[in-house]
């Protein structure tokens, strides 16, 4: 009689791992995402709302400190965001009809080969 043999899964599921560091939109600026981010002691760069900068600037001294916010992180930001969209402009990556990452990892290296002979 055959037996059936158990062959362990790997590679599946989430990484079990954290970024090193964030950078956000101000729509990410409220209190519960910055503790959820220093709980798991994530850096991150999250520019404050100018509501939120008003609200705490009117409690005074019981505002608090304002949050850290470095800008040159913040621009780099900037950077990735436009390189993404350029690459959205390809319908292939957009839509992501490839099955296979293999398969994806080629379609958009081609995407950013034809954006980086266009400049």
């Amino acid at each position: 009689m055959l037996e059936k043999i158990r062959v362990p899964r790997l590679g599946l599921g989430r990484p079990r791992k954290k970024p090193d560091s964030l950078a956000a939109d101000r729509a990410y600026s409220n209190g519960p995402v910055r503790e959820y981010l220093r709980r798991r002691g994530v850096r991150h760069t999250i520019p404050e709302k100018s509501d939120s900068q008003a609200a705490r600037l009117r409690k005074g001294a019981r505002g608090g400190r304002p949050p850290g916010f470095d800008e040159d992180r913040y621009k780099k930001r900037n950077t990735v965001e436009r390189a993404i969209n350029h690459m959205k402009q390809f319908r292939a990556v957009a839509t992501r009809y490839d099955k296979r990452g293999y398969v994806f990892l080629g379609t958009a290296t081609a995407a950013a080969v034809a954006i980086w002979l266009r400049t």
